[in-house]
């Protein structure tokens, strides 16, 4: 049965400057956008949020979705990959809660476009698409009948 992975990832974008994670896989040091698996208890949105603030201690709820991958990992992992925007006013200082996580760096787009030690090219490809300045409103991922979210706005 076809099972593809639920991710939701973040832009986060300060003084013309943009978040990454770093963590080491297979010995390497990688940068990522603040991402992750979707959980059965929670909605897209609550996934960026909780993902952001596991991976950086930032706590934020994302203002936009920039849009859907649909990806297949270099092992053939499907992937459906949820992307949201967020803006800060200011870079702020990190404090990843996941042991996963090694640091986080404010760092330009360019040097994201340019970097050798991206996790995937998902990471390129987000900073692309937010560039684009194309923003859909969150109401575009309702959760429809959602038990979890009674009385949240």
């Amino acid at each position: 049965m076809f099972k593809p992975h639920v991710t939701v990832a973040c832009v986060v974008q300060a003084e013309h400057k943009f978040l990454v994670v770093e963590e080491t896989i297979k010995g390497q040091a990688l940068w990522n956008q603040p991402a992750g698996h979707l959980e059965a208890d929670e909605t897209l949105i609550q996934a960026a949020s909780r993902e952001l603030w596991e991976e950086t201690g930032i706590e934020a709820v994302p203002q936009a979705f920039l849009g859907l991958h649909q990806w297949i990992a270099p092992d053939k992992t499907p992937f459906l990959r949820f992307l949201f925007a967020i803006d800060l006013d200011k870079t702020v200082a990190t404090h990843p809660h996941d042991s996963d996580i090694d640091c986080c760096h404010w760092v330009t787009a360019q040097q994201i476009l340019e970097a050798k030690n991206l996790r995937s090219l998902l990471v390129a490809e987000s900073v692309r698409c937010y560039q684009k300045n194309v923003r859909y409103p969150l109401s575009v991922l309702n959760a429809f009948n959602w038990p979890f979210t009674e009385g949240v706005k």
